[in-house]
């Protein structure tokens, strides 16, 4: 398709509006700014100026890199982010319908750049062909044909001000339905200010106090102290997920579940929400602080590397699933550096593993949970990618029952048990633990985050439970 179409409808023509049902076979032109919902918020502009910034150090980071890092650079130079795109749509329906009437229907745009227009076309990917002016540029000037499909004539769905020639029609627009964002928001609940903190996401900070356990410490002071280190990591966490929110309100506020989350909904203002960020992550590094210098680096490392996943490396396949499998590694590190005892390798080690099937684990629910043919969105995964990942997540786990077998017979565990044999009959329920949990992701029984599920399910518990007693009794 030609990148005139919207310069040769200036002709003139009819202003007379067509019931595009009643045109089957007639092609559509469709303009970008119809599928596309408009208006800004106080929070949106906090992510245009978050992402702007962060982008400019992305690039400058990412020249050092390869082919890859050049592909997604170029990708980006759209300005289209699929995450946080927001679409009409009623528009998006109406386009389903005119499709289904056997209508070809075309995206078109005389301001857009051809790689924005080609992004939200290959997005959607209901359209017949797209059109745009180069670089955003209107090309009055040129001499171009319409392509044959339209030359018979067409309807067209977009602005006003643009003119049509003869043969074209426009037609009437479903009504825009607009989120519903209150410009006052009533006092927020106390129960909104919990979900907007994620409170039900600090057991996972529990990963702490596994240091204090496997090290044995069970002084009150190191007790005291690994439980200060994860009041600092929940925080922070709270401070993170809050940052999320403020940078995805736009994407939240357009899908069925997460629009119902306190800022995308206006429980919640967004200036609320940012005083709410800086109070959880200033009182988070002042505890971190009175514990030691060392655990506030930790700290600061985890917030960075959370904050950069949200922003950024969430999107890059298989780097994901990496970096949530640091980000709870991270955790257990923290509670070594606050207490003060030698991170341990083997427990360095089981983490990243155990922690790495879990998080593919979750990429293959998300997977099986869309429907054939696509793409996790904003993810980079391919539906077909889901055995491969179901493989991926099977050996990690069990390379994590095979590292705690080495432990078992490693010369660091005779110094801290005195029946270190007993340690063996852990490995048989963490196996079953593991294939379980891989069994119920496939039977579709687990929703969402497998660390969520296990902190919910009784046998998870009932496994946690036994191996802790086995722990205690080879002491």
């Amino acid at each position: 398709m030609r990148a005139s179409v919207p310069e040769r409808v200036e002709q003139g023509g009819s202003d007379a509006l067509r019931d595009p049902l009643r045109a089957k076979g007639r092609p559509l032109v469709v303009d970008v700014d119809e599928v596309m919902l408009p208006g800004s918020a106080f929070a949106a502009d906090i992510a245009s100026a978050l992402s702007r910034s962060l982008h400019a150090f992305i690039a400058a980071v990412a020249a050092a890199f390869g082919s890859e890092a050049r592909s997604a650079r170029a990708v980006d130079a759209s300005g289209f982010d699929s995450s946080r795109a927001q679409l009409d749509h009623d528009a998006v329906t109406f386009l389903l319908q005119a499709l289904g009437e056997g209508r070809p229907v075309y995206l078109c745009s005389e301001t857009y750049p051809e790689p924005l227009v080609s992004a939200v076309a290959q997005h959607l990917g209901v359209f017949t062909a797209w059109a745009a002016a180069p670089d955003g540029q209107s090309p009055a000037g040129q001499d171009e044909e319409l392509p044959p499909a339209l030359g018979q004539g067409f309807d067209y769905f977009g602005s006003a001000a643009v003119a049509l020639p003869g043969f074209a029609s426009r037609v009437a627009r479903p009504a825009r339905s607009e989120p519903a964002t209150p410009a006052t928001p009533a006092r927020a609940s106390m129960r909104s200010w919990l979900k907007l903190f994620r409170v039900h996401q600090y057991a996972k900070n529990g990963l702490v106090l596994v240091p204090l356990l496997t090290a044995h410490k069970f002084a009150l002071g190191s007790a005291a102290t690994s439980l200060f280190a994860v009041i600092a990591f929940s925080l922070c966490a709270s401070g993170a997920y809050i940052l999320n929110d403020i940078l995805d309100v736009k994407a939240d506020r357009a899908h069925p579940a997460k629009r119902n989350r306190p800022i995308a909904s206006g429980a919640i203002a967004a200036s609320q929400a940012v005083g709410a960020m800086a109070m959880a992550l200033v009182t988070a590094f002042a505890i971190a602080l009175s514990i030691s210098l060392a655990f506030g680096g930790v700290l600061l490392g985890y917030l960075v590397l959370t904050t950069s996943y949200s922003l950024w490396l969430k999107r890059i396949a298989t780097v994901d699933v990496v970096v949530l499998a640091t980000l709870y590694t991270v955790r257990v590190i923290g509670g070594a550096v606050a207490i003060s005892v030698p991170m341990s390798e083997w427990l360095l080690a089981f983490s990243l593993f155990i922690f790495m099937s879990l998080a593919l684990v979750k990429r293959y629910i998300e997977l099986a949970s869309q429907p054939d043919g696509a793409v996790l969105a904003a993810r980079g995964y391919q539906i077909e990618d889901k055995a491969m990942i179901a493989i991926l997540a099977a050996a990690s786990g069990f390379n994590a029952v095979v590292i705690f077998t080495l432990y078992i017979s490693s010369d660091t565990v005779r110094a801290l048990y005195s029946h270190p044999q007993l340690l063996w009959v852990g490995c048989p329920i963490l196996m079953y633990w593991i294939s379980r949990v891989m069994l119920f992701a496939q039977r579709g029984l687990i929703d969402d985050d497998p660390v969520i599920f296990a902190l919910r399910d009784r046998v998870s518990w009932f496994a946690l439970g036994a191996i802790g007693l086995i722990m205690l009794a080879a002491i």
